[in-house]
């Protein structure tokens, strides 16, 4: 596997703008770790028969809201990805659940039938794992299991530790549970992570050194949850751009420029900031921005996997 135009979308997606440290090391880091993964995971969903994607976003920034990364790509990813064939369904937590609602209605898109709370963290999970879980897989039959920009319990204390290693375990559901239990399904359930900063569901697939040596709280902060492919880019909404257009482009579906507009998905952004009080992740602040980027810069990689497609 190493078909061309999937790698220029890998390429556009795997920058370091925020200067996370996602490629510290020029030879040895977490891009170059699971560069295969990226073509891996377009094709384990392109491939299917009859996909059935479930989706698990949304972080909480102490103090502020939910985040912006996560809860905008998800809703790409559908926007993307329902028409070619793949159907979808979202979970996500209280802090997110406004926002998601207010950005699917505005895209023509069914909350009540797509979309799903989190319980809380105080919540008896096992419970719920042997009930309400248990009956969405049934009904839904997921073939697929996705995280974006979802915290994970780390190697080092099985805490959830955000990017400065402050803990954020009581504030933000343990979903890494379904990915716990996607490992033992039957049928198998493959799973798939997109993150950006080592502490996300999925970033467990990297060895530990390598988060350590790279990122800044590597040592500390690094997730232990594994996923069958990890999505590493400089935004986790950029591999969700850049999963649902390699998707898109091995199931041959017609290139839809509209749907990879940047003043689109700035319109999305604001009406999900506004609406929904999603916040800028570095900051805290309720503003239309993704990890402190500017917009423009934000959606270069948006432009480019346009590019991609078109030519």
């Amino acid at each position: 596997m190493n078909d061309p135009v999937l790698t220029a979308m890998r390429d556009a997606i795997q920058v370091d703008p925020g200067g996370r440290g996602l490629a510290k090391d020029p030879h040895d880091n977490l891009f170059t770790e699971c560069a295969g993964d990226f073509e891996s995971a377009c094709r384990s969903i392109a491939d299917e028969p009859h996909p059935s994607l479930a989706i698990v976003t949304g972080f909480y920034i102490p103090q502020a809201g939910g985040e912006t990364d996560g809860p905008l790509g998800t809703l790409f990813l559908l926007r993307a990805l329902v028409p070619a064939g793949v159907r979808c369904f979202v979970f996500t937590d209280v802090h997110s659940k406004k926002a998601l609602d207010a950005g699917f209605s505005a895209c023509g898109l069914s909350a009540k039938d797509c979309l799903r709370t989190l319980p809380p963290v105080a919540h008896p999970w096992w419970a719920w794992l042997a009930c309400d879980w248990k009956d969405f897989k049934t009904g839904f039959q997921p073939t697929h299991l996705l995280a974006i920009e979802r915290v994970g319990p780390s190697r080092s204390n099985g805490r959830c530790l955000n990017m400065r290693a402050v803990d954020v375990t009581d504030l933000n559901n343990p979903a890494h549970h379904l990915f716990d239990d996607a490992a033992v399904s039957d049928p198998p359930v493959r799973t798939i992570g997109i993150g950006d900063g080592g502490n996300e569901i999925g970033m467990g697939k990297i060895p530990w050194h390598v988060i350590r040596r790279n990122i800044p709280n590597g040592e500390a902060i690094a997730c232990r949850v594994p996923t069958s492919q990890l999505i590493v880019a400089g935004v986790s909404n950029w591999g969700a751009y850049a999963l649902a257009a390699g998707v898109r482009y091995l199931r041959g579906v017609q290139h839809d420029a509209a749907l990879f507009d940047p003043a689109r998905e700035r319109e999305l952004l604001e009406l999900m900031v506004s609406q929904g009080g999603l916040v800028d992740g570095p900051s805290g602040k309720r503003q239309a921005t993704v990890d402190g980027l500017s917009f423009d810069e934000y959606a270069k990689p948006l432009v480019r996997l346009n590019e991609i497609l078109r030519g």
